[in-house]
């Protein structure tokens, strides 16, 4: 392990002389990158720089509703899985914060939201040679220089262009997160200020406007629509709630948080599922949506007691939960309200229904690649759903005549699978990422990771290093895996 420092320094004010070439430049800054800036600080052979778009580090600002908490434990924070000495652990932070013993005594396994993204945000300030308010606006492969060209735009406070720049790199990495998604139908109202019609990424700002609507519509079966849903509800006056909350999926249904269902959040599980034919992969991930789009099991109890509560008086709570449903269209009644158009396809039965603002906690999506690396497209390797190929070492494939390499994160599910968007995954990846830069172990790995044997040939070894998986003699251990 690299000799740990035992105080963070301070950023840098300026990027590095762009005249020489970086050993890697990433590009957005998100915890994923985060994350790899961390664990690359120590590596003193490296030269690192990361560019962002935003002013400063925020993760998820719109979804930060009191009370809510990580899905993963502390320890899945940017560095501790791979490197449990480095400075930048959420344990040190709470020590520089001199908040240790009240964490103790707290006896939190899953913090708040909030504390993790001013944990982030507290290593962002401190870390060298992060560059915010840096806009990439494209990647370009110089086959003269044998370098990257990175050429961005510099902002100021107001977000606005003040300078433009360009870095050379010897390598990229490409974090630049993912997007809301908003379904096709609702489209032309998001984009109209007059009706609410918000995203659930942009709750918080818009939660005043919500809880003085009359009716209020959540759509989407996730973790983000039943906390929402739940934030509304307790907003609200009894038996005057006036919350109706659709769901595509059959039931409300739980996230999978047993102790063997989450090693399919595993260095083991990932290695697995690259190793399969993309056929079989693309029939895999449909079925394991259980695994990561479900509700906490404590946030559906949450929502349950409160509704349970309301009914103490005597009544129900104006309140409506009905999964199984497609919003099919939608459209603006008069210039205050929304009328949607919704289908319930098991009963064969459509209707409609009228309401004064919508939350859409639809998810996200992956954010495409294809305009920031136009340049690269000529040199990239695409399967037959035209998605890039991805090694093991997270780095695209790329055409030969490219001597450095392009890591991604968060943008390889179709290859590594579910663990792909999960912070538990997030010190590991990075780890690998260096490993493979650097042609060495910088960063030692476990060899197995799960009781799970996943499959029943062994895995060869890849470019993380990690040896084949054995099986103990005599046995033979097979995991079925619901598509």
């Amino acid at each position: 392990m690299p000799a740990p420092r035992t105080a963070p320094a301070a950023a840098p004010a300026s990027a590095p002389a762009p005249d020489e070439p970086l050993d890697l430049a990433g590009i957005g800054i998100g915890p994923f990158n985060l994350s790899l800036a961390a664990l690359a600080q120590p590596l003193t052979q490296l030269r690192t720089a990361f560019y962002e778009q935003r002013a400063a580090f925020h993760w998820h600002p719109g979804l930060l509703i009191e009370g809510t908490t990580l899905q993963v434990p502390f320890l899945a924070d940017l560095v501790t899985l791979a490197d449990p000495a480095s400075p930048w652990t959420f344990l040190n932070y709470l020590k520089h914060r001199e908040r240790l013993f009240p964490f103790y005594f707290a006896e939190r396994f899953h913090i708040h939201r909030a504390e993790y993204d001013a944990y982030c945000r507290w290593v962002s300030e401190n870390l060298a040679g992060l560059h915010f308010g840096h806009q990439v606006d494209s990647v370009r492969w110089n086959p003269e220089r044998t370098v990257f060209e990175v050429d961005f735009t510099q902002l100021d406070r107001d977000g606005e262009a003040e300078a433009l720049g360009r870095a050379y790199a010897r390598n990229l990495v490409l974090g630049v997160g993912t997007t809301p998604y908003v379904p096709e139908p609702l489209r032309p109202l998001a984009a109209a200020p007059a009706v609410p019609v918000i995203h659930s990424a942009d709750y918080l700002q818009h939660r005043e406007r919500l809880l003085a609507a009359e009716h209020v519509t959540v759509v989407g079966s996730g973790q983000s629509g039943a906390e929402v849903f739940l934030d509304l509800l307790r907003s609200r006056p009894a038996g005057r709630e006036r919350i109706h909350w659709l769901t595509r999926t059959k039931a409300i249904a739980p996230m999978e948080y047993s102790k063997l269902g989450l090693e399919h959040f595993t260095p083991d599980y990932t290695h697995y599922f690259h190793s399969l034919p993309e056929s079989v992969r693309n029939e895999l991930l449909p079925g394991q949506w259980q695994l990561y789009k479900g509700v906490d099991q404590g946030t559906i109890a949450a929502i349950h007691d409160e509704l349970y509560r309301r009914t103490l008086d005597g009544g129900w709570p104006d309140a409506v939960l009905t999964p199984g449903v497609i919003v099919r269209t939608a459209g603006r009644v008069g210039t205050t309200k929304v009328e949607l158009h919704i289908e319930h396809p098991h009963q064969a039965a459509r209707s409609r229904m009228i309401t004064d603002a919508v939350v859409l906690a639809t998810g996200y999506r992956e954010r495409s690649l294809d305009t920031l690396t136009a340049a690269l497209d000529p040199y990239m390797r695409r399967d037959s759903c035209e998605r890039p190929r991805v090694e093991e070492d997270h780095r695209l494939v790329l055409d030969p005549s490219v001597t450095g390499s392009v890591y991604v994160q968060n943008a390889e599910r179709h290859t590594h699978g579910v663990g792909s968007p999960d912070l538990g995954l997030a010190a590991w990846r990075s780890a690998v990422i260096l490993n493979s830069l650097l042609g060495t172990t910088a960063y030692s790995l476990p060899t197995r990771t799960a009781f799970t044997t996943f499959g029943l040939r062994p895995i060869p070894a890849g470019p993380s290093g990690r040896p084949a998986a054995q099986h103990p003699a005599g046995t033979t251990h097979i995991t079925r895996i619901q598509a």
